[in-house]
Order: C-alpha cells, then sequence, then structure tokens
C-alpha cells in the first residue's frame, strides 16, 4: 500500500470533519502540530507521528490532478488533503486510509488511490511503535543520517509538493542531500528536477536487476556509509570513477514526442510599477496562443493565473527569493520554474519553460523569433536559450535516458549586445546571420542556429557562438 492517501473533496475539509477523520485511529491517539499548525500529526504514546496531515490546499486549475496523480478531480474549484503514513508501520498506512475515507465520506469527493480508503472503522494501533527521532522530525522524512534525508514515496509523479520542499530546505540548511526512493514505474515533475539533479541528491529508482538506480544518471547505486552512492565498475580507479549503468536506463522506445524548451532571463527595474510573470505570459501566449492555465508556489498549482498576484507575493518575500511553478491547460503541456530575486542590478526573474507535443503535432518554430522580439522589447530580456528535445509530451520525466536538447536559438537582450565591444555581436562565425529585433538604434541579435535538430551538431554551433562572444 502506498504510503500517501489523498483527499479530493468538493467541500473544504471543516475542523471537525478533520478531527472525526483523526480519530481513525481511536480517541486514545494523541494529536499534534508541526510547521506552525501547517501539519496535523497523529502520533503513538512517545509522541513520535504515526501519520501527517498536510493542511488542506484549495485548488481552481483544471488538469492538475490528472497529471500528478492519474485520478480524476471534483469539479473546480476541490480541495486537496495530503496524508502520509509513516513508512514500515502498516497500522499507519491503515490509519492514512481511513481518515482520507472518513474525509471524502463528510466532505464529498474521491480518494487516491482508492483502494487505500476503503474503510470508515477505527483502526486498533495499540502498541505500535514507530523510528525514533531524529528520523521522525521532519514529517516527509523516513531516514536521516549525517549525510542526506531518504524520503521513501510510491505515487505515480514525485512533485515538489509542500512537504517534499520543506524536507529538501531541512536538508539544505543541515548540509545534507535528499535522497527520494521510488518504484520504477515513478515519473519525475520537471519541477523537482532540478532539486534531485545535484550530488548528494538524488532520485533513486527501484530495479529488479540491479537493486536501485539513479533515475537521472542511470548510476546503479548501493546503500553505503549513510547514503546511496554509485557501485564502481570494473575499470574505475580513483582518478578516475567508472559507475555502473543500469540496463533498464538505457532500454528507451522512439515515440515521436518531444519538448521545445526555453531558458530565460529578464531583469527589470525596481519599481512601484513593475509587474513580474509578464514574461513568461507572453511566451505562452505565442506559442500556444492563451495564457498559462495556472500557478502555486509548490505542486499542485493551486492557483488562476494572475501575474498580479504573483508580483505581491515576490513584494512580500523580498528581499528573500521566491521561486513559483506555472502551469498549462491539459490540452497543451506546459510547465514552467520561476525564480525571483533581488539583486543590485534589479528585480530578476529566471525562467525555465517546456511545452510537449505529440508525434503527429507540429511544433511551432515560426513563432519562436515572434516571441524572442516581445521578450526583448517589453520584458528586459537579457538572454535566451531555445532547445529540442526528445522526450514526453506529458513533460514527465522518467527514470530513462533522454539525452541532451538540440539548441535552436540563442537570443541576446540589446543592454547585452551594447556591452559586446565593437561589432563582434553583429558578426558571427555561424553561416547564417543574427536577426535584428526591436529598434535599429538599440537592437536585440537572435541567432538562428543551424544545426540538424535530429543530431547534436546544434551544441557545437552554440559553443563557437559563445566562445566567439565572449571574444575567446
Amino acid at each position: 500500500m502506498t504510503k500517501d492517501v489523498i483527499a479530493l473533496t468538493t467541500r473544504m475539509p471543516d475542523p471537525w470533519t478533520v478531527l472525526v477523520g483523526l480519530l481513525s485511529g481511536g480517541p486514545d491517539k494523541l494529536v499534534d502540530t508541526h510547521g506552525d499548525g501547517a501539519v496535523v500529526q497523529l502520533c503513538d504514546p512517545e509522541g513520535r507521528p504515526l501519520v501527517s496531515v498536510e493542511a488542506p490546499l484549495l485548488v481552481q486549475v483544471a488538469g492538475e490532478a490528472e497529471r500528478l496523480l492519474g485520478a480524476k478531480a471534483p469539479p473546480l474549484p476541490f480541495w486537496w488533503t495530503e496524508a502520509r503514513a509513516t513508512t514500515g508501520v502498516a497500522e499507519a498506512e491503515q490509519l492514512a486510509g481511513t481518515f482520507a475515507a472518513r474525509l471524502t465520506h463528510l466532505a464529498g469527493g474521491s480518494a487516491w488511490p482508492p483502494e487505500a480508503a476503503r474503510s470508515l472503522a477505527v483502526v486498533p494501533s495499540e502498541g505500535v511503535s514507530v523510528a525514533p527521532a531524529p528520523a521522525a522530525a521532519v514529517p516527509a522524512v523516513d531516514v536521516l543520517t549525517d549525510k542526506v534525508a531518504v524520503v521513501i514515496q510510491d505515487r505515480p509523479v514525485v512533485a515538489m509538493t509542500a512537504w517534499l520542499a520543506d524536507a529538501y530546505r531541512a536538508a539544505t540548511e543541515a548540509g545534507i542531500g535528499l535522497q527520494v526512493v521510488t518504484p520504477a514505474g515513478t515519473t519525475l515533475s520537471p519541477a523537482a528536477r532540478p532539486a534531485l539533479g545535484t550530488w548528494p541528491s538524488r532520485w533513486i529508482v527501484q530495479d529488479d536487476r540491479d537493486g536501485y538506480y539513479d533515475g537521472l544518471s542511470g548510476a546503479v547505486l548501493r546503500w553505503q556509509d549513510g547514503i546511496f552512492a554509485p557501485v564502481a565498475g570494473p575499470g574505475a580507479t580513483g582518478d578516475e570513477p567508472d559507475s555502473l549503468v543500469a540496463a533498464s536506463y538505457g532500454e528507451v522506445a522512439e515515440s515521436g514526442e518531444r519538448q521545445l524548451a526555453l531558458t530565460f532571463r529578464t531583469v527589470h527595474p525596481a519599481d512601484d510599477r513593475l509587474v513580474l510573470g509578464g514574461g513568461v505570459e507572453s511566451v505562452w501566449r505565442e506559442l500556444t496562443g492563451a495564457p498559462p492555465a495556472g500557478w502555486g508556489t509548490s505542486e499542485p498549482a493551486n492557483l488562476p493565473w494572475s501575474p498580479q498576484r504573483l508580483t505581491d507575493l515576490a513584494h512580500e518575500r523580498s528581499p528573500r527569493p521566491t521561486w513559483v511553478v506555472v502551469v498549462g491547460g491539459p490540452d497543451r503541456p506546459g510547465l514552467a520554474t520561476v525564480r525571483v530575486t533581488r539583486t543590485t542590478a534589479g528585480v530578476e526573474e529566471e525562467v525555465t519553460l517546456a511545452f510537449g507535443y505529440g508525434a503527429d503535432e507540429e511544433t511551432p518554430l515560426d513563432a519562436l523569433p515572434r516571441a524572442a522580439e516581445v521578450l526583448a522589447t517589453r520584458h528586459r530580456l537579457r538572454s535566451m536559450l531555445v532547445q529540442l528535445r526528445r522526450a514526453r509530451r506529458d513533460l514527465a520525466v522518467p527514470p530513462r535516458f533522454e539525452g541532451p536538447g538540440v539548441p535552436l536559438a540563442f537570443v541576446l537582450g540589446a543592454d547585452e549586445v551594447r556591452e559586446i565591444p565593437g561589432d563582434r555581436a553583429r558578426r558571427t562565425p555561424l553561416a547564417a546571420t543574427p536577426v535584428q529585433l526591436g529598434p535599429r538604434a538599440r537592437p536585440a541579435l537572435y541567432y538562428p542556429l543551424p544545426g540538424d535538430p535530429s543530431d547534436l551538431a546544434g551544441w557545437q554551433d552554440f559553443e563557437r557562438l559563445v566562445r566567439h562572444l565572449k571574444g575567446s
């Protein structure tokens, strides 16, 4: 049975409804709070948590339950309430399921997974003991060592949920890594990929043949000295580590699906007229014909798209950085992460954005120069890189080799062009001439990369261009 159970309800679970659900272990169970009351916990007699329940989240964005759970959600808006059972305690898993069953019974709706929430009866749990502190100190963490915090998760998509973000933040502050262990069928949300792509943090996939492997690199892993670490290959030396690669990682089937990926950076003056998110919306409209559907500070993205509300949030958090996820509708898969940072140059937005396309769908490559010009003339673009990748239409990251994207275009904003001495920015080693964007007196430059999108020649062209622009 899964360790996570989620109630999707049509009505907000009020305090009495939550209390009835929490009594799934009987009225003698202890109730505690964590994270300034954002998490309610059912505890054993020693005060250690059996089940941790997140505060209900109002979801107003279509398609998020389908994207992250593969579940049909109630009509919008609906409430998303997560219960996480302590790993390895069968009674805890039953408590989480009964909690969700009672919540959906009283507030209407359904639970995920359906088989976990079938009983409303009190779960016998006398004498149950759980992991001692500090492993249970953070609700999401199953194992804690002096090197890593390990989270065991069994759900279709590992997403940057509020509790996973909390675990990542706690691990980072402690100077250790976050390692998430999943079954073979799980995928990774693009929003969670950066957090798990840098050592010692990892996405660890259980595998019948090789035991465990890194879902992003394929390296075979073993639990060694309090951390999942690579297994050295037969030719490895101290100077030349050679990790084994899992056989499952290389089993890739060509589907014809692909992703158009854009990474760009904008810098705005810090004044009262600033509205953030305009660049993301402009690109979204140029490439899809519609604005984003929603956004949030974690997944699921729960708020309807609103640049003004995003700006208000970033203003409240300043000078601390703000991270948000932006999603599209079910018809055109799209996902972006936006990091807003206050610097001496102004207010910076770093955006990573991708759209997914099926084998029979046309990729809007002709719209790229237009999208770049809008960014350059209206949103103070500094630079942008556009790539085409052979990858899944739904944007989920599988534990398989997908290969790098191929650069299609690079864009320099007007300020960057002016900072390059002479006319070097307009003279390039590439066959294609850069396209001027915006006014002639102060243009941005769009560099088409002539590499064939079906091979890696585009990276060679991009490296030559970058070396030329740097004067090296």
